[in-house]
């Protein structure tokens, strides 16, 4: 019925798994949403059509607010989708943030 399921993204390059990950949760979360915008586009869609997100973060306390502006930015300020941001102790790679997503087509 239109539901697309988006797996977490890392912020690792998608061509180059051996790159180094970006320094810095800034850095980090552009690379997750630009790898999220690939998914989404191969599909047919954009962050028009996301209904949810789920953030997770390995540095809460130090990265939430950073990682919220980076990531607000991918969006119209008028149309953010749900979100649920967690901290969590490890994620692979590593990485400081992963973001999944759900969407749905029109």
């Amino acid at each position: 019925e239109g539901w697309v399921f988006v797996t977490g993204q890392l912020p690792n390059e998608s061509d180059d798994n051996g790159r180094p990950l970006p320094d810095g949760i800034e850095a980090q979360t552009h690379q997750v949403m630009r790898n999220l915008d690939r998914v989404l586009r191969g599909l047919g869609l954009d962050f028009s059509h996301v209904l949810f997100a789920r953030v997770y973060l390995t540095r809460f306390a130090e990265d939430y607010q950073a990682m919220n502006a980076a990531y607000a930015s991918w969006f119209a300020p008028d149309r953010r989708p749900a979100r649920t941001c967690s901290g969590v102790t490890a994620l692979a790679l590593y990485a400081r943030v992963e973001i999944d997503l759900v969407a749905r087509r029109p």
